[in-house]
């Protein structure tokens, strides 16, 4: 029993924490996060961004840290029409649907929308699950906080990391059902960084999930 309860333990961490590993990409609420859509680039390549020109509204500034800044102006120099708020409401709705589908061991339901190292990661840890014999019960009761705290854009390759602050009421079960780990009555607050990433000079609107990573 008390080894039933260490393997709970672990998938219970792995279920809040997910990993540590290399990917990204992002969605909302609506699809998967789009940038607007907008005429791709012959050379493929972006020039370097005129951050002179660039500029990010009241609103938007406070959306990302003040460090995050200089990448924001640069991809909205590259890319005018991305919007702060609704690439954030994407990276939400992403969040939760990966975390939801991760959770339930459905992972063809979100390949399409993160890099082969995460993909490959979170596949890990549902087999590792699943040879236990454990299954996952887990909430995302609500997204307290959703923040850019770090932009940069190497040629067209954007990258986002987004901090999520959020309550996640997480229960582990056994094979029968019973409860060995965690409890629907207590939410655990969690903090992780995500970041995404898009080629601005392609056609495709989406944004990929490429790292997660548990913030301490």
């Amino acid at each position: 029993m008390t080894a039933l309860v260490i393997l709970a333990l672990v998938a219970l961490f792995i279920g809040l924490r997910l990993f540590s590993v290399l990917g990204e990409r992002t969605g909302h609420e609506q699809p998967l996060v789009k940038a607007p859509e907008t005429e791709p680039k012959a050379s493929g390549l972006m020039p370097e961004p005129d951050l002179a020109g660039a500029s990010a509204s009241d609103d938007d500034a406070m959306n990302y840290v003040p460090l995050a800044g200089p990448g924001v102006r640069a991809l909205l120099a590259a890319d005018p029409g991305f919007d702060v708020a609704r690439f954030l409401d994407g990276a939400k709705g992403a969040y939760r649907m990966i975390l939801e589908k991760f959770w339930q061991g459905d992972l063809e339901s979100v390949e399409e929308f993160v890099d082969d190292n995460v993909l490959g990661a979170f596949g890990g840890a549902v087999e590792a699950r699943n040879a236990q014999g454990l299954t996952l019960d887990n909430r995302l009761i609500h997204i307290d906080h959703a923040t850019i705290v770090a932009a940069n854009l190497d040629r067209s390759i954007a990258g986002l990391t987004v901090r999520f602050e959020a309550d996640i009421a997480a229960v582990t079960r056994d094979a029968e059902g019973n409860v060995v780990a965690g409890s629907m009555d207590d939410a655990v607050q969690t903090r992780d960084r995500w970041t995404f990433r898009r080629d601005v000079a392609s056609a495709d609107p989406n944004w990929i999930l490429v790292e997660t990573d548990e913030e301490a």
